[in-house]
């Protein structure tokens, strides 16, 4: 397959970058490539979903361009910040102040509310919320006659919820999902995704996603496809079936080659 490197489609600002971007571990015989001079932009107040087969480096990709992972060769950066250039602790404040995080496990403590949960990011940077920004977020998800109940008085789906809510409470530059529904029946997955796309359109978030459902995908404005750590395409405006004829024909040229 050829190596195809995306710039954006618009002259829409950026709000992450992968400059030639490769990620290599081990040495020798033992070296696995995860991620093979990749170069993409996402472009601010736009959903992207990661697609790809089992190991082909999708999550790999959001890890190092949502600085929870190192790379081996190329830059990242996050707005006008350069990730490699950032010591351990700038990193760790960049995260906290510019990125939210939305995982497969719903990462909640039992012993706080939803309330405690959703704030507790910013409880610990030790800024104020936005109260009126809060409100937004938190009628948009539909967990105002939740705030006071713990994890385990919530279903799954309500703590995804919260956890949504917690991502988008301290108005970050960008989020990023590692199969945020993976975890949810498809009721409460659909119920996560339309928050997800609501917050791109009413609340000019920007959203990256891995996934491997084409369901999933079809909420983003642009599916990129990652195979053996590169991108090798990309449908813009999908549908769940053309994400799926995508996927099908992969698996077609892995058969064959």
């Amino acid at each position: 397959m050829t190596t195809v490197n995306y710039a954006p489609h618009t002259t829409q600002a950026v709000a992450a970058r992968a400059t030639g971007l490769s990620k290599v571990y081990g040495q020798g015989e033992t070296q696995v490539v995860a991620l093979d001079n990749v170069s993409v932009d996402f472009g601010q107040g736009r959903f992207t979903a990661i697609m790809g087969p089992s190991g082909s480096g999708k999550s790999t990709l959001m890890h190092c361009v949502a600085g929870l992972d190192t790379f081996s060769s190329g830059s990242v950066r996050i707005g006008d910040t350069e990730l490699g250039s950032l010591k351990d602790k700038q990193l760790t404040q960049l995260r906290r102040d510019k990125i939210g995080f939305i995982f497969q496990a719903f990462n909640l403590l039992p012993t706080l509310t939803a309330l405690e949960n959703i704030t507790l990011p910013m409880d610990i940077a030790g800024r104020k919320p936005d109260r009126q920004w809060l409100d937004t977020v938190i009628e948009m998800v539909g967990l105002s006659g939740r705030l006071s109940h713990r994890p385990t008085q919530l279903s799954g789906g309500q703590q995804q919820r919260v956890a949504v809510a917690r991502a988008l409470a301290s108005r970050p530059e960008i989020i990023f999902g590692d199969e945020p529904t993976g975890n949810l029946d498809s009721r409460s997955g659909a119920e996560v995704l339309g928050f997800l796309r609501n917050s791109v359109r009413e609340l000019g978030q920007t959203v990256v996603m891995v996934t491997h459902d084409p369901v999933a995908a079809s909420y983003a404005d642009r599916v990129i496809f990652l195979a053996d750590g590169r991108i090798v395409d990309e449908v813009l405006s999908p549908t769940a079936d053309a994400v799926l004829d995508r996927m099908k024909a992969f698996d077609a040229k892995g058969r064959t080659s």
